[in-house]
């Protein structure tokens, strides 16, 4: 691991604990712009737009930063909801896990927060099935292969006779994962058939690996299982930093957008929301942007929008770069629908459960989470009423579904998992669908965009975007805004900033020796 140098504590250098955490070094350049500052458009307010505009006016350039919507965030953007009750809460997209290899974001975040007082460590992962089976990740060491073994030695849903008839060399890719080799080898296979070959107990390929694909907003059958694999080496096997994860211990607007609009701002940034970039053109050296009607013109851009904006834009925009990155951001497809329930409810849950619980077997839920056993909006609003705050998840909801049916048949299932809920009086409830979520199909990962384009002053920021490096979710958001900034301003001569993650290949020489004499093998055989 190279060790980066010393940053001032405004630029959010990140707790690493993980000793083979891969440096990405800044690249050379002067401290600040020199001369007159160029300009640069950043088209999106999520996390990757919020990160290519804090890396660039860090340092010195002139950043306006365009969102659609009323608010920055994003997908996890918050606003304001009045209830039945009276009370005025927030309402959001719903629960977000901060995990400790998240080095990037929480750098991000640190320009506020130095200390990350606003997120808070819940005490466990658990994950029920509904059939009674129960795991955890509490007692689970952090540091791989140890933290596999004592996994797969604590769970209920391994089973001693379950070993011999597992496939070691099909599991073999888990443990020695490159980017992009993993890519190469895996992108043509589902995840569900990954696992398949594998041959795990089916309660564990239910209960555990099912869990962790859909988190992808996907059905395992339509997930690249290059995706799923590289998920694997980020959380579990490749990294030493754990599967506990933080939350933001207020509504994503208070301990988050809010602060970092702020900073923003104070940086000199134009930030301009409810502002949907309709058009851009390059003209000679510089992009022509519209916005609400009104041109403007940079020096630079940085697109950091979800799937649907992303294509539409470029629909809108046919001269922003080639014909072939046109081609393949129109194949660029979305994960199917999910929906996020939020009920407010008259009595509290038992006071056991935890925050935040993976079910697999119960219908359409993947999760529930108890939001008073973190949120402090939700602690003050229970501790009022004397109820509870309850948030459930399904994902990948078939396209055609009844949503109204859908909504039912969930709380359905939250009284199964937690039967006091029964008797419980609902005083009120949101349901947000969304479906704009990036799909990462088997055999895709061609098709999403890199950072760079075909244009020398055009980026590309976001979860949707291939990296070259063991980044997801919204870590690979942070990640490429990251390197979207840091491009322009190697172009610029300028300082870019140092960057972090997970180590790039498997932590164990002798199973690394092993996975790469079966790809040998493998390869040989084809």
């Amino acid at each position: 691991m190279r060790r980066a140098s010393a940053r001032p504590a405004s630029e959010g250098t990140p707790d690493v604990r993980d000793r083979r955490a891969h440096c990405i070094p800044a690249g050379p350049g002067s401290p600040k712009v020199v001369g007159d500052p160029p300009a640069v458009a950043v088209v999106g307010g999520g996390i990757a737009g919020i990160a290519a505009a804090t890396a660039l006016a860090e340092r010195g350039v002139h950043v306006t930063l365009f969102e659609r919507d009323p608010v920055l965030g994003g997908r996890l953007a918050g606003w304001p909801t009045t209830l039945k009750d009276g009370s005025t809460v927030t309402m959001s997209r719903g629960f977000h896990a901060f995990f400790p290899q998240y080095y990037n974001l929480r750098s991000l975040l640190r320009r506020t927060d130095p200390r990350q007082t606003r997120l808070t460590r819940l005490p466990d992962y658990p994950l029920w099935h509904a059939d009674g089976l129960k795991d955890s990740f509490r007692r689970v060491p952090r540091t791989p292969p140890w933290s596999a073994l004592g996994f797969a030695i604590s769970s209920p849903t391994f089973r001693l006779r379950d070993f011999p008839r597992m496939n070691a060399a099909a599991a073999l890719p888990l443990m020695d994962v490159r980017v992009p080799d993993v890519y190469d080898r895996l992108d043509a296979t589902s995840a569900h058939d990954f696992l398949a070959s594998i041959r795990f107990p089916e309660a564990a390929h239910h209960l555990a690996f099912e869990v962790f694909s859909r988190s992808f907003f996907a059905d395992p059958r339509s997930l690249s299982a290059a995706e799923m694999v590289l998920m694997f080496h980020i959380y579990f096997l490749g990294s030493s930093e754990g599967l506990l994860f933080d939350v933001p211990n207020d509504p994503f607007p208070t301990a988050l957008w809010n602060p970092l609009g702020a900073y923003l701002e104070r940086l000199g940034v134009d930030v301009h929301c409810s502002a949907a970039v309709e058009h851009i053109a390059p003209h000679h050296d510089v992009f022509r942007i519209t916005a609400n009607g009104r041109e403007q013109r940079f020096d630079a851009c940085v697109l950091a929008l979800d799937t649907n904006g992303l294509q539409s834009l470029a629909t809108n925009s046919p001269a922003i770069a080639d014909a072939s990155w046109h081609q393949r951001v129109a194949r660029l497809r979305t994960a199917p629908p999910f929906l996020v329930s939020r009920l407010w409810l008259n009595r509290p849950v038992r006071s056991d459960r935890p925050g935040f619980l993976g079910t697999s077997g119960y219908g359409s839920l993947d999760n529930v989470s108890v939001l008073e056993r973190w949120e402090q909006e939700a602690v003050r609003w229970s501790r009022r009423t004397g109820g509870s705050v309850i948030e459930l998840h399904a994902y990948a909801v078939d396209e055609n579904a009844d949503k109204t049916a859908e909504q039912q048949r969930l709380i359905e299932q939250l009284h199964r998992v937690y039967p006091e809920t029964r008797t419980a009086q609902i005083i009120d409830e949101r349901h947000e669908w969304r479906a704009d979520c990036p799909l990462f199909p088997v055999a895709g990962y061609t098709d999403r965009p890199t950072v760079r384009t075909s244009h020398p002053h055009l980026m590309v920021a976001g979860d949707l975007v291939r990296t070259g490096l063991p980044v997801a979710l919204m870590e690979r958001a942070a990640t490429s805004g990251m390197l979207a900034a840091n491009a322009l301003l190697d172009r610029w001569r300028v300082l870019g900033h140092t960057l972090w993650t997970v180590p790039v290949r498997g932590r164990n020489r002798l199973l690394r020796r092993l996975a790469e004499h079966h790809r040998r093998h493998t390869d040989s055989d084809g």
